[in-house]
């Protein structure tokens, strides 16, 4: 399993709520979280078998913007 980090826009309960159904369909997410009290929000994503650029469409089709830190 490996851990990935980005930066995000994502910054309150309801984006989050907003990203929460995509993030939780993907297979091969094992845990998620996104730390909304820093400024570049981040996200912590562990995964098994998926690839960062997985991630990253995933979020962008959310409405949200992303960048591997």
């Amino acid at each position: 399993m490996e851990q990935f980090t980005f930066k995000t826009n994502i910054n309150c309960g309801g984006c989050i709520a907003t990203v929460k159904p995509h993030l939780d369909e993907l297979p091969g997410i094992t845990s998620w979280s996104v730390d909304t009290s820093t400024p570049e929000k981040i996200l912590t994503v562990n995964a098994g078998d998926l690839s960062v650029d997985q991630i990253i469409k995933t979020v962008e089709k959310a409405g949200y913007k992303i960048e591997q830190k």
